[in-house]
């Protein structure tokens, strides 16, 4: 029985023989660090019973656990909180065990099957640093959700058609002179990328000549007598920009020569024409080839990939089936909705007047496909925090529905990146670029890693993987360590610094202790004649590892893996500053620190495996 399971049944039993209390639930935190202790018992919900000030009453019972569990050595008592002290003998068990054992995480998960998708690209552009900490978050879920005992099943679902995706072939149909990857030298998805930009900055011309002529000006002239204007001149808003913006769709879909032709292409497309659907097929095929190279390096794999060509149809059956049920209803005009008022939403349309599919009709049909085909307690999906909205109204929908997996549906919603330019955006061309951020990563791990003369006695193969290792560890770590619902600042050069919290400073504590166990003869536990501080607080450090691991499952939240490593990372230089562990006068304090030196690497190394980040064994 573990040592929380022990206080609990034992504070259970304090609190009955003392105050006739049977039903008490026990819960234990971590004792402030500012305070002497190991676990915090909070005596204040039972002050009614005992009728004693909280002094006292935490008195009582701390002196019960003390005399009942061998392994509390003493307590103190801070008002109403009974911080209880474990004794060092305790703790060189647990390191005992953690050594004999490895590392080992409490199976919470007990082979539940979860479909967490992530990544979800469009095929008109290249991924950018947004896609990265959607790709890492996904992959560390992944990986955290199996080491906590569950099923998982890693899925994308790559959106490959629509109005954006024959933006880019428009471009390259008419200024692309038959350009390719192999006649360009330009990445598949780079080339892509490049003709939608271009397809935005022709049409942002046309519409810009368009503004300043006859009809624009004309048109102008009606918006500012119009009662949508009325709004930005409450705003103090310039209508001309005002107009600008709220005309530009119009424009695109009734007026634009290139947004006509955009428009007749996907048609033609869902129309199966075959000249389109080859030029579909071909350029795709470019941007696949480019998402596996991006996808490679950053360590990126899936189980199961869905295209939303296959599935952007399915969620019309379920329409029909919700009108019959009555959760659905039909406009004059054709079109049909749900109503969410109730829910204090709004009413949500399901399917437009022509009969054609909105975006979360294909959600729905692709939701109700992942059930048949893997029928998971719970599906996550790891998108950016504007589709929020999108996600609850999803969930209400399959609830109106009785689809039994409405419950475990879950939306990861994490927060932008943000850079110290500013904002990315994608149809200005102003995005950072991933593969262009990973080689910046690696390329500055290399300058760093030199600088600091950590390269000696190392092979050209042997220093490419080292930069490699760090840059990339470098990337995922620093947006990875920040809880994923925060938006967060992104600075390259701060990520790949060997001081403070980042990737850097924690591989290179584990390639110190890889270099001590080099050197040593063998790692072999014995018991040391006493436990000084720093070795009790890295053991202690180290201990609440597992129940971080759990905590990052629960809550789906990397960060609590980053964060306990990090604090790990730091006890351990702590340690290694205030002992002599090679050159420990007893023998037994040498293979003690030793041993505990092993584990805390193999810690780190787990740690960062969920992670997805890789540990070099030497710098």
């Amino acid at each position: 029985m573990d040592i929380l399971s022990v206080l609990t049944e034992k504070t259970q039993a304090a609190l009955a023989s003392l105050y006739e209390i049977n039903d008490a639930v026990i819960s234990f935190e971590k004792t402030n660090d500012n305070f002497a202790g190991d676990y915090t018992f909070v005596v204040f919900p039972y002050l009614r019973h005992s009728r004693k000030k909280p002094e006292n009453t935490a008195s009582e019972i701390g002196e019960i656990i003390k005399e009942e569990v061998a392994q509390v050595s003493g307590y103190n008592v801070v008002k109403g909180f009974l911080n209880l002290e474990l004794s060092d003998d305790y703790w060189l068990a647990v390191t005992k065990d953690r050594v004999a054992e490895g590392v080992t995480v409490d199976n919470i998960g007990n082979n539940q099957k979860i479909v967490i998708e992530y990544s979800s690209p469009n095929t008109n552009k290249p991924l950018h640093l947004g896609h990265i900490r959607n790709n890492i978050l996904g992959v560390s879920m992944c990986n955290i959700f199996k080491e906590n005992g569950y099923d998982v099943v890693r899925n994308n679902l790559i959106n490959n058609r629509g109005i954006h995706i024959c933006k880019s072939m428009l471009a390259w149909q008419h200024w692309g002179n038959g350009e390719t990857p192999e006649s360009s030298g330009i990445k598949g998805d780079h080339l892509v990328g490049k003709y939608y930009v271009k397809f935005e900055k022709k049409f942002q011309v046309e519409y810009s000549e368009w503004l300043a002529g006859e009809n624009g000006q004309a048109q102008l002239e009606l918006f500012k007598t119009s009662k949508t204007a009325e709004k930005y001149i409450k705003e103090n808003t310039e209508l001309d920009k005002a107009f600008k913006s709220e005309y530009k769709n119009t424009y695109f879909n009734t007026i634009s020569s290139i947004g006509i032709q955009v428009k007749t292409m996907l048609q033609h497309w869902e129309d199966g024409d075959a000249e389109v659907l080859a030029l579909w097929n071909k350029m795709n095929g470019w941007v696949y080839d480019g998402f596996d190279v991006t996808y490679k390096r950053l360590g990126v794999s899936f189980d199961k990939i869905y295209y939303e060509s296959d599935t952007y149809l399915l969620g019309k059956a379920m329409v029909q089936e919700g009108l019959e049920s009555g959760t659905f209803f039909t406009k004059e005009d054709g079109s049909v909705w749900i109503d969410l008022t109730d829910e204090g939403l709004d009413e949500k349309i399901v399917q437009r007047a022509d009969g054609t599919s909105v975006y979360i009709t294909q959600d729905i049909g692709t939701a109700d496909l992942k059930y048949k085909d893997f029928k998971m307690d719970r599906f996550i999906y790891v998108v950016g925090n504007e589709q929020d909205y999108h996600f609850k109204v999803l969930q209400l929908i399959l609830k109106k529905l009785n689809k039994p997996y409405a419950d475990g549906l879950y939306h990861l919603s994490y927060g932008m990146v943000d850079l110290p330019e500013g904002k990315m955006k994608s149809r200005e061309g102003t995005v950072v670029d991933a593969d262009e951020l990973m080689e910046e990563v690696v390329s500055t791990a290399k300058k760093q890693t030199e600088e600091l003369g950590k390269t000696e006695g190392m092979s050209a193969s042997e220093l490419t993987d080292l930069y490699e290792t760090l840059g990339m560890g470098a990337l995922k770590y620093y947006l990875l360590k920040v809880d994923a619902k925060k938006r967060m600042m992104y600075d390259p050069k701060e990520s790949i610094d060997f001081q403070g919290n980042t990737a850097p400073f924690i591989q290179y504590t584990y390639t110190r202790i890889a270099s001590l166990l080099r050197a040593a003869d063998e790692v072999k536990y014995e018991t040391p004649n006493e436990l000084h501080e720093s070795e009790k607080d890295l053991i202690v450090q180290m201990n609440s590892y597992s129940e971080a691991v759990n905590a990052a499952a629960n809550n789906y939240n990397p960060s609590e893996i980053a964060n306990v490593i990090y604090d790990l990372a730091k006890s351990f230089n702590k340690f290694y500053h205030e002992h002599t562990i090679l050159g420990a006068k007893e023998a037994n304090a040498r293979s003690f620190r030793l041993s505990l030196s092993k584990a805390v690497g193999e810690t780190i190394k787990h740690g960062f495996g969920l992670l997805g980040i890789d540990v070099p064994e030497r710098m």
